[in-house]
């Protein structure tokens, strides 16, 4: 039986979108960015996936005394390597679905310690990203955004590059074109999606070359979450200046539907 495209879709997310996010945690948390301050290790994360010609996919990370490398595939004899069972495995556990079958198996426990701050950040990464609620803590709110920025924009191009049909449409048809995340007063929390003729490129931080053709643009980190975490209506956070749309609306209506189903499928 073949594999189900939206796990598929899932997959490519969690591996080159949501994952990557473990340098960004890694480092901006000075609790767990002391925990790697003299490791030395490559730690991949991986998946059986019997219908490429590999066996299995996966990424992995170089990390050496706190700097961090992220390469979205699979390398030789890593130190330390998670390895699901299956894509549908591998997805359910960063779902929080975790059955017995979704634990993955450990390889090179002879680095315990890197491998305890790995999961450590794991969790750290879950708890970010499976929150319900914006936290109190201004410190963890602008971790959130910066994450949760980086992985949308990072999704649709992966969605892309995978030929979803409604986004790749949307990508074909488009001129060279710029679509930015933003907060107020905050320019080391942004990202942006570049399109052109059916191609995209994510990238964090501020587009620089030229004006964004579209920036979807918050009042404060808080206002952020609440659209992202779906607890604030965004036409009454338009309204009260909480959202501001830096273009026409019917872009910001269609970016939207395409974070949505970016969200939905790392849910």
């Amino acid at each position: 039986m073949s594999i189900p495209q939206e796990a598929l879709y899932s997959n490519k997310i969690f591996l080159n979108a949501a994952l990557p996010l473990v340098k960004v945690i890694a480092t901006d948390v000075p609790s767990l960015a002391k925990k790697f301050e003299h490791a030395h290790a490559v730690i991949q994360v991986s998946c059986l996936n019997p219908e490429v010609p590999e066996g299995k996919v996966g990424m992995h990370f170089v990390v050496n005394s706190g700097e961090w490398l992220v390469h979205t595939c699979l390398t030789k004899d890593p130190h330390i390597e998670l390895e699901f069972k299956s894509v549908e495995a591998l997805n359910g556990f960063f779902k929080g679905n975790i059955t017995l079958g979704a634990i993955p198996k450990i390889h090179g426990i002879k680095k315990a310690g890197t491998l305890v701050a790995f999961v450590q950040v794991l969790l750290k990464m879950a708890s970010l990203l499976g929150a319900d609620k914006a936290p109190e803590d201004e410190e963890t709110q602008k971790l959130m955004v910066k994450c949760f920025f980086y992985l949308l924009s990072s999704g649709i191009s992966q969605l892309n590059k995978m030929g979803h049909p409604e986004i790749h449409d949307w990508a074909l048809k488009s001129p060279d074109r710029v679509y930015a995340f933003a907060v107020n007063d905050h320019p080391e929390v942004a990202a942006y999606i570049r399109v052109k003729a059916g191609k995209t490129r994510a990238g964090r931080g501020e587009y620089k070359r030229a004006m964004p053709f579209f920036t979807l643009r918050f009042d404060s980190f808080k206002s952020a979450l609440g659209t992202l975490l779906g607890t604030d209506d965004m036409l009454e956070s338009t309204k009260s200046g909480k959202l501001i749309m830096d273009g026409a609306p019917e872009f910001g209506a269609q970016l939207g539907s395409f974070l949505l189903m970016v969200g939905d499928l790392a849910k």
